[in-house]
């Protein structure tokens, strides 16, 4: 497909929206993604990695082609002479990316069963593993990164990230420390028609909340306890409200493809690809694009692989593409990397579980919804949701998911099926303990406010 369109007829609203809708797919060919985001860190002192270096993160993605992985480059405008630069890698329908600070992440393979994910997650972290030991470094699932100060936080010589780093400190106080400071974990998840994506829209938004009270693990910042139990959700709250938060209009009759195409269509653009180069246009209209009036490329007119491009910059709580993802949860233990995908599996391919989800929240207002948001953060699975404690709610959640899975019936060789990947859940919405929670009882107890105990105790 070519990069540009200046004498191709103009994007309309219907070529918009008939790309949202052509992720539509028969149950049978439902499948889940995963993915997760880590802090590299040195062994000795825990400083995040650079990119450049015999231990940076350039010598580990080099490294990591030996179990088959592919470089992914990218054209450099800024650095190494602008010679192609690594900054991912690919195999077998996964990749391994670079987050804006050297978070390390893997965005799985639509995969059908919570077993091959695991095998997956597993696969890959022993691979970053075997790796990273010969390099001294480690890697760490947390939320926030504990030590790390922005200004100190390593550059990847990624174009897209150039524009962000820009643009970011005009539209929000923490949008830089999205970028360099938080790690997340998510799963990509289909729909059969517009009615349900309309359903799973709205249920996992509303109950994305209670999905980030159940993985809040980031109570540090800078060393220290930072009042919060999710402070990665917390940053969300004031990155750029153009193209975060909850949906408002999703709850609304008549929310369809065509309704979220017109929302995405205002968020403000943060670039233009050509020839494999990012042109920063952020801040300016996609509409405009369509017409073919950007001055910086006078005359083109925006295409669908634009429109794709563009809607990957936008970061609600649940984004929708040709897909559904859930962005609700903070990065954690290896446990927590299988239990993601299995909640959302376990509520959205089963059609009682679904209709049993939606009725833990539909009849919350907006204002119950946004005051949710706001408390969950520092809060957790004590803030409380139209006469109710998160932590009920968070139970029935994890309940409603289990019996989800449990008919979905998908066993391993050892003939266990897919409930198993809800253990942990089930422990931390039974104890109101979140891993947050775990977290500062040993800062406060036996770590005795050494921090860097996170490094040697929940390394990978």
């Amino acid at each position: 497909m070519s990069d540009t369109a200046k004498d191709a007829r103009p994007l309309t609203l219907d070529d918009l929206t008939a790309w949202f809708a052509s992720g539509s797919k028969p149950k049978d060919e439902w499948r889940v993604g995963a993915e997760h985001e880590k802090f590299g860190f040195r062994l000795k002192g825990y400083e995040p990695p650079q990119y450049y270096g015999p231990d940076g993160i350039e010598a580990l993605l080099t490294g990591l082609q030996r179990f088959g992985w592919e470089p992914v480059l990218e054209d450099n405008q800024d650095e190494a002479g602008g010679k192609p630069v690594m900054i991912g890698l690919h195999r077998n329908g996964a990749n391994v990316s670079l987050e804006p600070g050297g978070q390390f992440e893997l965005s799985g393979a639509p995969l059908e069963t919570m077993h091959d994910i695991c095998s997956e997650t597993g696969q890959h972290l022993e691979e970053v593993k075997a790796v990273a030991d010969e390099l001294g470094l480690g890697f760490l699932g947390l939320g926030f990164q504990p030590l790390l100060r922005r200004e100190d936080a390593p550059i990847m010589p990624k174009g897209r990230y150039r524009i962000m780093r820009r643009y970011m400190p005009l539209v929000g106080s923490m949008g830089l420390d999205m970028m360099f400071r938080t790690c997340t974990v998510q799963a990509n998840l289909d729909f059969g028609s517009e009615a349900d994506m309309v359903a799973k829209f709205r249920t996992s938004l509303a109950l994305q909340p209670i999905c980030t009270a159940l993985f809040a693990n980031s109570p540090f910042t800078e060393g220290k306890p930072n009042g919060f139990l999710s402070a990665r959700a917390n940053v969300w709250t004031d990155t750029d409200n153009d193209r975060t938060g909850l949906l408002g209009f999703v709850f609304e009759d008549g929310f369809d493809f065509e309704r979220y195409a017109r929302y995405a269509l205002d968020v403000p653009m943060y670039f233009v690809k050509r020839d494999g180069r990012y042109i920063d246009v952020a801040g300016k209209s996609f509409r405009d694009f369509i017409d073919g009036r950007l001055d910086e490329l006078p005359g083109e007119r925006a295409t669908i692989k634009d429109w794709v491009d563009h809607t990957s910059t936008i970061f609600p709580e649940v984004r929708l593409k040709t897909y559904l993802e859930m962005r609700g949860a903070d990065a954690g233990p290896w446990s927590n990397l299988c239990a993601l995908p299995a909640l959302w599996t376990g509520v959205f391919y089963d059609d009682a579980a679904l209709a049993a989800a939606w009725d833990l929240c539909k009849d919350w207002t907006l204002e119950e919804r946004e005051q949710l948001r706001a408390d969950v953060p520092k809060q957790g699975l004590k803030a409380v949701v139209a006469g109710r404690t998160v932590q009920d709610v968070a139970k029935d959640f994890v309940a409603i998911a289990k019996e989800g899975l449990k008919r979905r019936d998908r066993l391993d060789g050892g003939f266990v099926d897919e409930t198993v990947y809800l253990g942990m859940l089930e422990q931390i919405a039974s104890s109101g303990r979140t891993p947050a929670d775990v977290l500062l009882e040993k800062y406060h107890g036996a770590w005795k406010g050494d921090v860097t105990r996170v490094f040697e105790e929940d390394a990978y």
